[in-house]
């Protein structure tokens, strides 16, 4: 299935530098191309080489520059070479949309390790570590950060008790470096997706309707259901909710968390 859609806003981010952090192949590289779509030059960082090239041509294609810089987020080493890289080649950072993913545990809390539960809570650090190496640069052009988060904080399901604390930290992350970072005029936000209808989601469901003796759609009909739109957003949808975030649309928009769930939760 195609995850692409119009674009509806072009031009937003003209002139501007946004790093895209966490490049995976589905709202990873929808947050690096729909920021070129709307006139950025991107700076790509995930460890996936491969990945990282395929993504540049695509924002290459779209006549936008494309920087890609090989990167382990969770190695403070690697993160400040990734800064220091910014400044020596691009000379400026307008925005830096964090996207690496840490996968969750899926278990209660009551039946977690405390070990493993520390793990994932340690999962917004490399973000902190992230932010703050950028954030000369960014105090330099105004800039913004946009921490991609997840539903898992307004909804009920079950068994992921220590993922929903790790995105519980990530929010107020967030919210904390807005109140230090706004006085310097940098904006800080988050957007929190809940079921993403890309890759991963449709094998999920492909696993679920196999399981169940049914088919993807008529999974994915049940899950949408559950909306006010009653469909499930792609992943260049989510990304344009990063990108208007990170441009001066919102140029008044800092500490806020934007829900992207087709109204699966309100908040």
């Amino acid at each position: 299935m195609t995850t692409t859609t119009s674009n509806p806003v072009t031009s937003v981010l003209g002139g501007k530098v946004v790093l895209v952090a966490g490049v995976g192949p589905g709202l990873g590289r929808s947050l690096a191309v729909r920021s070129a779509t709307a006139g950025a030059d991107v700076v790509l960082a995930s460890r996936d080489r491969d990945r990282l090239a395929r993504v540049a041509a695509e924002v290459g294609a779209l006549g936008r520059r494309a920087v890609v810089v090989p990167t382990d987020l969770t190695d403070p080493a690697a993160v400040a070479a990734l800064a220091d890289r910014i400044v020596d080649d691009v000379g400026r950072l307008d925005a830096v949309i964090h996207n690496a993913y840490h996968p969750p545990s899926r278990e209660a809390l009551l039946d977690t390790e405390l070990a493993s539960v520390e793990a994932e809570l340690v999962s917004s650090l490399p973000a902190l570590d992230l932010v703050r190496r950028c954030t000369p640069a960014l105090v330099a052009s105004g800039g913004s950060v946009v921490l991609v988060n997840s539903m898992i904080l307004r909804n009920r399901l079950p068994g992921f008790g220590a993922y929903r604390m790790a995105k519980a930290s990530l929010l107020a992350l967030a919210r904390g470096l807005s109140v230090e970072l706004g006085p310097q005029g940098v904006r800080v936000n988050s957007v929190a997706p809940g079921y993403i209808r890309g890759d991963a989601v449709e094998a999920s469901f492909a696993k679920a309707a196999r399981a169940r003796g049914t088919t993807v759609e008529a999974i994915h009909a049940e899950v949408a259901a559950e909306t006010d739109l009653r469909r499930l957003p792609l992943p260049d949808e989510v990304a344009d909710a990063a990108v208007f975030l990170a441009s001066d649309l919102a140029r008044s928009v800092t500490g806020q968390c934007l829900d992207i769930n087709s109204g699966a939760t309100h908040h």
